[in-house]
């Protein structure tokens, strides 16, 4: 099965570009894989393992700028097409109950106290080298909880850096089953996957469960 996945990676990425360093690079930003499978990915394609956790935490950190900044806008947007328009307030909702619920573990009697708890909470949760602990759910839970930028970018990087950090050292430890590591990553990312889409097929928008 590991095989079957790496020649299928192979010859997905050779189609696009021979170039791994781009190839880590971008796979890194991309939601679900980001640097936990960017890295394994990257020293399958022939990169050293430090260039690979290099680009592969450069590409994954970056991209939190633009979800920050950007998902409400998107959200917005799309919310204004009929045909996604529940779809993406189920989503919205998801999140949003995902950042009550850590906000709520706070109770903290000032606001700089909440602060200091909310980004040392986002910091925990991206340094868990699992899909859907990201630096994509992250930000956006930065974003939903009402984190500014500037108390969300250093919790989110280094949450990253943990992340990539026990990665790099799995793949160093265990690279000759590279493979299979990719392997693992992918079904846990797939089961990781499918308990969002259950959360959001179950998950009423927000006008309707004040209704």
């Amino acid at each position: 099965m590991s095989d079957i996945l790496t020649e299928f990676l192979l010859n997905f990425f050779n189609s696009i570009t021979s170039n791994g360093k781009l190839i880590t690079l971008l796979v890194s930003m991309f939601p679900l894989i980001e640097l936990k499978g960017a890295i394994p990915i990257g020293t399958l394609l022939g990169e050293n393992l430090i260039t690979s956790a290099t680009l592969a935490y450069i590409g994954s950190t970056v991209i939190c700028i633009p979800i920050f900044f950007l998902l409400i806008p998107i959200f917005n947007l799309l919310k204004k097409i009929k045909l996604v328009k529940k779809l993406i307030e189920k989503i919205e909702t998801v999140l949003k109950n995902k950042a009550e619920k850590i906000a709520l573990k706070s109770n903290a009697e000032t606001q700089e106290v909440k602060v200091k708890f909310l980004k040392t909470a986002l910091l925990i949760f991206v340094a868990v080298p699992f899909p859907v602990t990201g630096v994509w759910t992250g930000t956006a839970i930065a974003v939903f909880v009402g984190l500014k930028f500037k108390d969300s970018i250093i919790p989110l990087a280094l949450g990253n850096l943990i992340a990539g950090s026990i990665i790099t050292l799995l793949t160093f430890f265990f690279k000759a089953y590279v493979d299979l590591i990719i392997l693992i990553l992918f079904i846990i990312a797939l089961i990781m996957l499918g308990l969002f889409i259950a959360k959001i097929i179950l998950s009423k928008p927000e006008n309707e469960t004040d209704k």
